[in-house]
C-alpha cells in the first residue's frame, strides 16, 4: 500500500510519464501541479509505488467557500445568518494513472484527502469538502461516497460533520 506524500522536485521525473487518460488531469500533473504549489495556490499529495517507483494517482487541495444560495436549506441552516458563503476545502483534481486504475487507489486517495481535510479543518475553518467532478464518471464516484450535487451548479459537497462520523467509525 503506497501512502500520499507533498508534491516536491523530487517527483518531477515521475509525474512525465503519468496518464489517467483525462487529458486535462494528465496536462495537469505534468506541467502545471509544481507551479501551483511554489505559488501556494494548491497543495498536491501523490501516492507513488513502492515497488515500481511509479506516481499511481494524485489530488489537490485549496481554499474555497460555497455561496450560501447554493447550500442546500437542511445544510445552511447551521451557519449563521451573517455568513454569505460557507468556507471549504476544494478538492480540486483527483487522478489515478491507468496502470493502477482497477486497484482502489482512487478510493485510497480519496479517504486519505477527507482525512487530511478533517485534520486540516480542526485548525482552519472548513465547512464541507467541495468537488468539481470533470465528467460524469467522476460525478458517479464523488456519489458513491456520499458527495451531494449542489443546486444549480455542477459541484458537489460532503459536509465537514459527515467526514468526521466517517473517521470517528473507524
Amino acid at each position: 500500500m503506497a501512502t500520499t506524500v507533498i508534491l516536491s522536485h523530487d517527483h518531477r521525473t515521475l509525474t512525465s510519464g503519468f496518464n489517467c487518460g483525462k487529458f486535462l488531469l494528465d496536462t495537469y500533473i505534468k506541467t502545471q501541479a509544481s507551479q501551483d504549489v511554489k505559488r501556494k495556490l494548491s497543495a498536491c499529495f501523490v501516492s507513488v509505488d513502492h515497488v515500481s517507483g511509479l506516481i499511481q494517482g494524485y489530488y489537490t487541495f485549496s481554499n474555497n467557500s460555497i455561496p450560501l444560495g447554493l447550500i442546500p436549506e437542511n445544510y445552511k441552516n447551521k451557519l449563521p445568518v451573517s455568513y454569505s458563503s460557507g468556507p471549504a476545502t476544494l478538492l480540486g483534481r483527483l487522478a489515478v494513472d491507468a496502470r493502477f486504475q482497477g486497484a482502489g487507489i482512487g478510493k485510497m486517495l480519496l479517504i486519505d484527502a477527507l482525512n487530511r481535510s478533517h485534520e486540516i479543518s480542526q485548525s482552519v475553518g472548513s465547512f464541507a469538502v467541495v468537488v468539481d467532478p470533470l465528467d460524469d464518471e467522476a460525478a458517479r464516484f464523488y456519489t458513491k461516497y456520499g458527495f451531494i450535487l449542489l443546486p444549480d451548479s455542477h459541484k458537489m459537497f460532503l459536509p465537514m460533520k459527515t467526514v468526521g462520523r466517517l473517521f470517528e467509525e473507524n
